[in-house]
């Protein structure tokens, strides 16, 4: 869908993400000025068009999509095509004709990772980045914080009239044809208890449906992570305090990633481009996990666990989050740990 202008111009009328990136670049003139940078999956244009007008010498603009005939149009119009050269293609498949100083790049999908256009980043930075060259963004962080919804009730209410429907649906197989297919309750139930209680749901929450402190759950640098990592190494604890007293239906996640330039030439003005609730809306939104059931909490006590990050087997670019969680009651969590509830969700 990347190639159609209807979804360039989504994530261009996202306004958050839209000044994060121009004040990342133009507000650090100082890391673009003679630079030759490289824009990693460049959709419509725009990161390249302000690497040139913070006086980048050359850019180079990658997009595998259709999108790129709509980057070269804006590009000309803007009167940039003798310094801004957009390729089509496959970031794998490119040859530069010279390696490259600054590398931009618009790679985030939902909870951070969800498409896994990093690899495409990572790749072209071991291939192409000089040393002591900078990524835009150079960090990224995600994380969680208990929320109190509505759609945990909503999605349950689902859940059961989807399988009522069924019973319904089998009883007339038997009147009706004289086919029984209850042997086949089992494989419905668990397709659908999936699909409505054990798959994330996007949402643009409010603040004031987060009920807990944001804790911060995995970190990485841009410059120094391996996609081998990504695939197996995103796991870590988390511990959220409880901050309003009454019940907790979810976990959301979100991210935030960092503009801080390289440690060879470090950003004068770093830009944090945030997804938090309290941000507003941008179209990455929050993912919501919804949890086994209501959880009761009061200040003091700590929703903790551990969870871990992987791609689904069917599809690369999706993911799936195990999640192990339990309620540590008392002032600051100081009593022991209820019995852990796990969980798996899809991401897709």
């Amino acid at each position: 869908t990347y190639g159609y202008l209807y979804h360039q111009k989504q994530m261009l009328e996202d306004h958050t993400r839209m000044i994060s990136y121009r004040d990342a670049i133009l507000r650090n003139r100082d890391c673009f000025e003679g630079a030759v940078v490289l824009d990693v999956g460049a959709g419509s244009g725009v990161l390249g068009i302000w690497a040139a007008q913070a006086g980048a010498r050359k850019v180079y603009a990658v997009e595998a999509t259709d999108a790129a005939k709509f980057a070269r149009k804006v590009v000309e119009h803007n009167g940039l095509a003798g310094k801004v050269e957009v390729i089509q293609a496959k970031m794998e498949d490119v040859t530069l004709p010279e390696k490259v100083d600054v590398i931009v790049s618009e790679w985030m999908g939902y909870m951070l990772l969800r498409e896994s256009m990093l690899d495409s980043v990572l790749e072209a930075r071991d291939k192409w980045l000089k040393p002591g060259g900078a990524l835009y963004p150079s960090k990224a962080t995600m994380y969680f914080a208990p929320i109190r919804t509505a759609a945990l009730a909503e999605r349950s209410v689902s859940y059961a009239q989807t399988m009522q429907e069924w019973h319904t649906f089998a009883g007339y197989m038997k009147n009706e044809h004289g086919i029984s297919v209850d042997c086949l309750t089992g494989a419905y139930d668990q397709e659908h208890k999936i699909y409505y209680m054990r798959t994330s749901q996007w949402a643009s929450l409010r603040a004031e449906e987060v009920v807990g402190s944001a804790c911060e759950w995995f970190s990485f640098d841009v410059a120094t992570v391996t996609i081998e990592e990504l695939k197996t190494k995103v796991q870590a604890p988390f511990s959220c305090k409880v901050g309003v007293p009454g019940v907790m239906h979810a976990l959301a996640g979100w991210f935030d990633v960092q503009f801080e330039g390289s440690a060879a030439k470090p950003a004068s003005s770093p830009v944090t481009l945030s997804t938090a609730p309290h941000v507003g809306y941008t179209h990455w939104g929050q993912q919501v996990f919804l949890l086994a059931g209501e959880v009761a909490g009061v200040p003091g006590d700590v929703l903790e666990g551990e969870a871990s990050l992987v791609r689904q087997e069917r599809n690369q670019r999706t993911l799936k989050l195990d999640l192990t969680y339990s309620m540590r009651r008392g002032p600051q969590g100081s009593s022991r740990a209820e019995a852990p509830t796990q969980m798996h969700y899809l991401i897709d």
